[in-house]
């Protein structure tokens, strides 16, 4: 099992950045593929951005393409979620999550473990 505690969000202005990070307990964090997903009010969780267990490999959505960008510390037992450009519509309490399966790029169901989430809004 694999707690997760999400920092960094917080309120900027339309254009600005904000660097997520996620920090992971235990000594089998880089067993884990990880994801970030973000959820609006009134609107279903959705797929970010993930990053597979060595660090090789990213997968972002359409909305996140060529904007944020995944990385993972596995010495840190960290994941980040680096975003730039930010859009109002980015606005979303973003959840980082784990998962011991082979989707990467899928939806929530995909994802075992998940952590309390953090606020990111951006004015415009």
């Amino acid at each position: 099992q694999v707690q997760l505690v999400e920092s960094g969000g917080g309120l900027v202005q339309a254009g600005g950045s904000l660097r997520l990070s996620c920090a992971a307990s235990g000594r089998t964090f880089s067993t884990y593929a990880m994801g970030w997903f973000r959820q609006a009010p009134g609107k279903e969780r959705k797929f970010v951005a993930g990053i597979s267990r060595s660090g090789g490999n990213t997968y972002y959505a359409d909305s996140a393409k060529g904007r944020f960008t995944i990385s993972r510390d596995n010495a840190k037992n960290t994941v980040y979620l680096q975003m730039n450009s930010l859009k109002p519509e980015d606005t979303a309490v973003y959840y980082c999550a784990a998962t011991r399966g082979t989707v990467v790029a899928g939806p929530s169901t995909f994802y075992d473990y998940w952590g309390q989430g953090t606020q990111v809004t951006v004015s415009s």
